[in-house]
């Protein structure tokens, strides 16, 4: 673990307060990880931020990069970073140094929804690496593990150069959206045991299975020759499908590599590393809005009946109105997430919800709907645990609420050079907030044929969800592709509603349309 985490205690006057906010949090319900708070000047949390959150990762050039980029948009005042968090356990999180008392109290309340929300969603479990066996408490050491990576990162620099591990390192960047959400739920495969390799033998003899037959006489009724080739061509079909490598297509493209590429062992190490921590990322992205959303709902709940007195109010309406502020054509998750887990928790209060809410017509009916079931708070504490964004979006976005905050689709028009409104219809909204979150908005691409007409090549499929590729980050992709695969690489995809395969073989790229 870096030198300067958890090295320094907080100002006392800073530790009291944090008691305070996290009795008024527990009462609240959230059940939070421990959270260690630091509290760091502007150039040091910028060095952090640009880790990613991490006070130590492997070296590389882009990190640099984003630090330039978070500096002088600090220095110009264009942005201000009020506060980071690890998922970890403990907690970590930075509070800037110099921001105001209602500053660094809005900033802890929002950490600690954060850290509920980390422990709580079941996306976040993926993240786990064990179990306390004292407690049953997640075990979560990340900012060993980044550390650990970067250890390992730095060892084969120095043994096979910085150069050639960057570049590596900028190939496996270029993949690391190429894995599998769903991987992390599914049970590992069965273990074969020693006569897996007797009952293959035994199954190529298989005959084909046909209805049982009490009668001989019945035999050509009851299996005609028709249905007896049918189950004869299935068993084939079958037997030439588990010949197949992979048997079935694999998501998780970097998982495939890690174990069927021809790498050297640096090079695994290095790959190795990108996925571990694309898994680790992998909730966030999933759960952006409804993570934001729920520390958002949190720190104005407990700042505004808990916390502040009336000499810090107005301080935080400013505060708060900054971080919701939503410019034209662009999504803040911050106010999305915040004001739907209000819907949920004001629908579920009124009863606005089950058989007969959704068959009331009647818009004053409905407008003026109080069950009084005081169901919302239990409500949206079962949405935190179970949702991700999209699943979020798609169950509880409402008409009603797409009409109230004002939410439209837009799109550019070529026609006349700008950007402009395409529709504010409810279904259109939904629709593209959905594919806008569908897997981050990554394409979804499979691994489907390793020996690609026997000739070792690789094979992928795209598929297809209205939106195509971007040629130019296809081709790069294809090109990082082949430097780990040592062999040509296609993908079938579909290009201006027209099926197409785009191949590299390492020297050029070739397009060609599927008939």
């Amino acid at each position: 673990m870096s030198s300067f985490v958890m090295k320094t205690q907080l100002p006392a006057y800073l530790r009291d307060w944090q008691e305070i906010i996290e009795g008024h949090a527990r009462e609240h319900g959230l059940d939070f990880f421990p959270t260690v708070f630091e509290v760091l000047p502007y150039d040091r949390i910028n060095e952090i931020a640009a880790y990613g959150g991490f006070p130590s990762r492997y070296p590389h050039w882009r990190f640099g990069m984003e630090y330039e980029q978070l500096a002088k948009s600090h220095e110009y005042g264009l942005s201000k970073i009020y506060e980071l968090v690890i998922n970890n356990n403990p907690a970590i999180a930075y509070l800037l140094e110099g921001n105001s008392m209602v500053d660094q109290k809005l900033v802890m309340a929002h950490v600690l929804g954060h850290v509920d929300f980390f422990k709580n969603n079941f996306a976040f479990a993926v993240t786990n690496q064990g179990r306390d066996p004292r407690d049953g408490s997640p075990i979560r050491k990340w900012v060993d593990t980044m550390a650990n990576h970067g250890a390992v990162v730095r060892r084969w620099s120095n043994r096979v150069g910085i150069e050639r591990v960057e570049e590596l390192i900028d190939v496996c960047l270029s993949l690391e959206n190429l894995i599998d959400p769903q991987k992390p739920f599914v049970p590992p495969p069965e273990r074969k045991g020693p006569l897996a390799s007797l009952d293959e033998v035994l199954d190529e003899a298989a005959e084909p299975h046909l209805l049982r037959v009490d009668r001989d006489y019945m035999e050509s009724f009851i299996n005609p020759d028709e249905f007896v080739e049918e189950q004869r061509r299935k068993l084939v079909e079958e037997k030439e499908r588990q010949k197949r490598f992979p048997e079935s297509p694999r998501r998780d493209v970097l998982d495939f590599l890690l174990e069927h590429a021809p790498l050297e062992r640096w090079e695994h190490d290095v790959l190795e590393v990108i996925r571990s921590e694309a898994y680790y990322f992998l909730p966030q992205m999933q759960t952006k809005i409804m993570n934001e959303g729920w520390a958002s709902y949190w720190h104005s709940r407990l700042m505004t009946t808990r916390i502040c007195d009336a000499s810090e109010i107005v301080d935080y309406a400013d505060r708060n109105a900054g971080v919701m502020a939503t410019a034209p054509g662009r999504l803040n998750p911050y106010k999305l997430g915040v004001e739907l887990y209000r819907h949920i928790e004001e629908r579920w209060d009124k009863g606005q919800f089950g058989k007969e809410w959704e068959e009331c017509q009647s818009w004053e009916q409905r407008r003026s709907w109080d069950r009084r079931t005081g169901l919302g708070r239990a409500k949206i504490f079962e949405v935190r645990k179970l949702y991700t964004d999209v699943t979020f979006i798609d169950e509880f976005l409402t008409e009603d609420f797409v009409v109230d905050q004002k939410l439209y689709s837009f799109g550019f028009n070529h026609r006349n050079d700008r950007w402009e409104v395409e529709s504010r219809t409810f279904t259109d909204v939904k629709q593209r907030l959905l594919t806008q979150l569908t897997n981050a908005g990554n394409p979804i691409i499979r691994v489907v044929d390793a020996n690609h007409g026997n000739r070792g090549e690789l094979l992928l499929t795209h598929d297809h969800m209205g939106v195509d590729l971007r040629l130019d980050w296809a081709r790069e992709v294809l090109r990082a592709l082949v430097r780990l695969w040592r062999r040509p690489v296609e993908i079938h995809t579909i290009v201006e509603e027209k099926p197409t395969s785009l191949r590299f073989d390492g020297k050029e790229h070739a397009q060609r349309a599927i008939k």
